[in-house]
């Protein structure tokens, strides 16, 4: 039997080797679509940045004024019909995110909060990544909002996007941003955020709605579909990943009364997490 990497938290050890049992080991080279970097044991929150630019040999350029996640809305290769649907002030903020403010609105579900604080205490506060409030926020709260590229011989090779609570400085998220196509051939959105000796992936399928807004949903069937995954590498260098079919997520990015809100809806089992609203201010 395959085992997770044995120098490491208890807590770390045991969801790797959760990640192992239920797993599949993956050759990285065939799942192009699904992999990325990987969190070291030392070090995630805003560490992970530079070690690993020091890995690849990187440059990291910081506070990237009027840079976005994506380098155009043509990425997500929507529909002629849909890019022509879709909210201007939208793409405006995928493709210049940095120029944003964000403010920040958390609501749980009272069944799923001993779980938030569970999370919170065993591993966000720690690692310093996935810093959710596990209270509910009524009066927003200010997020700071930082692109960071890091740069290959002149091109851009990776794209994070770091949010903090403005008011702690704590660390809400620090992911990798890009696009990937499922073996469905479907473009989505694919979000890295590092974990110890592994990542939690996230991949989420674009669509356009009635109302202009733009719709993004980590949700599907099976391994290989838009969702939520989990990938590691074990003590030998096996890389495993496991997709988690009860987890989605849905963000609709929508125009109202000329600005920007957003509202994340968190699932588990079919069930409401929590919701997060945000305001997006230029």
């Amino acid at each position: 039997m395959s085992l997770a990497y044995r120098k490491q938290k208890f807590q770390d050890w045991f969801t790797q080797q959760w990640v192992i049992l239920w797993g599949r080991k993956i050759n990285p080279a065939e799942y192009f679509w699904l992999t990325g970097p990987f969190g070291e044991l030392n070090g995630i929150g805003e560490s992970f940045i530079y070690q690993l630019a020091q890995k690849e040999n990187l440059t990291v350029i910081r506070n990237c004024s009027s840079k976005g996640l994506l380098h155009s809305i043509s990425n997500l290769d929507l529909t002629e019909n849909e890019i022509k649907n879709l909210s201007r002030k939208v793409i405006d903020f995928y493709e210049r995110t940095a120029d944003y403010k964000l403010q920040l609105n958390v609501k749980w579900n009272p069944l799923f909060k001993p779980f938030g604080f569970f999370v919170s205490r065993l591993f966000s506060q720690r690692i310093n990544q996935l810093n959710i409030p596990t209270e509910n926020i009524q009066e927003s709260e200010n997020l700071t909002n930082e692109i960071i590229e890091l740069i290959s011989n002149g091109n851009v090779k990776y794209i994070i996007w770091l949010r903090k609570l403005q008011s702690t400085e704590k660390i809400i998220y620090s992911g990798i941003y890009s696009t990937c196509t499922l073996p469905s051939k479907t473009t989505c959105i694919k979000a890295i955020f590092p974990l110890p000796k592994g990542n939690a992936t996230v991949i989420l399928k674009p669509t356009v709605g009635n109302k202009n807004e733009l719709i993004l949903e980590s949700s599907g069937l099976k391994f290989g579909d838009a969702g939520f995954y989990f990938l590691l590498c074990d003590s030998k260098g096996n890389y495993w990943s496991q997709y988690v079919r009860s987890f989605t997520d849905k963000l609709v990015v929508s125009e109202e009364q000329e600005n920007l809100k957003a509202r994340q809806t968190l699932k588990l089992w079919n069930l409401k997490v929590a919701n997060f609203d945000y305001s997006i201010i230029k």
